[in-house]
């Protein structure tokens, strides 16, 4: 079985081929500029504590975060939504470990800044068996300090690939998060977090469930 990033290996390679370089260029332009601008570093991470907001799930039913925590441990996927090739191939490999994270005790959850029909479309054409929350305006993200606008050069560019983010996010605002993963214990202390402001970068599933041991192993969860 090929590993997440062997999956985004063989797909950039394949968007190397496919893609014009001028694109390529602004493309990668636009994420240098990014990780420049020191958001990875300043968004919530390890050691602080996660807000405890509610958000509606595919289905429209509003719960906080701490009904989730009731439960056990909770894993949030922050995503950018289902027009990106990189969150599919990530939430899929998470859905894979879903056995896995469950005999942990830790509940999944994705969030994406898509409307709850638009997270409903992802998850049915991905096979995905997750609660994912909708956070329409990306109200929660920019909170946590991981929102930024695309810049407008892309724009036309991400509409010649037929993808309408306002229309996702049903909103006429060109704001996203980047990804980010938390580890949130009970008490809403975040214990592990994985923010690359390269959105193609993400982290392995082998390891979330290797940081999940070495936390319960500590007695952190």
């Amino acid at each position: 079985m090929h590993t997440l990033e062997q999956k985004i290996k063989a797909y950039d390679e394949q968007k190397q081929r496919q893609v014009p370089a001028p694109v390529l260029a602004l493309m990668e332009e636009a994420t240098r500029s990014l990780q420049a601008s020191g958001l990875e570093q300043a968004a919530l991470g390890r050691g602080e504590r996660m807000p405890d907001f509610a958000l509606p799930d595919q289905h429209g039913v509003v719960r906080p975060l701490s009904h989730y925590l009731a439960e056990g441990p909770v894993l949030l996927n922050i995503y950018r939504g289902g027009w990106c090739p990189y969150c599919n191939m990530e939430m899929q490999a998470l859905n894979a470990v879903l056995p896995a994270l469950r005999e942990r005790g830790v509940n999944l959850i994705g969030m994406t800044p898509e409307t709850p029909s638009s997270a409903q479309d992802t998850l049915t054409a991905n096979g995905l068996a997750i609660t994912v929350l909708s956070d329409e305006g990306n109200r929660v993200s920019a909170e946590l300090g991981l929102v930024f606008e695309l810049p407008e050069a892309l724009r036309p560019i991400y509409a010649g690939f037929g993808i309408d983010i306002p229309a996702s996010n049903g909103d006429e605002s060109f704001t996203l998060p980047v990804p980010a993963s938390y580890i949130i214990g009970q008490d809403r202390t975040v214990h592990y977090h994985f923010i690359n402001a390269d959105y193609t970068r993400r982290v392995e599933p082998a390891a979330l469930l290797a940081e999940l041991d070495r936390l319960a192993k500590a007695g952190a969860l």
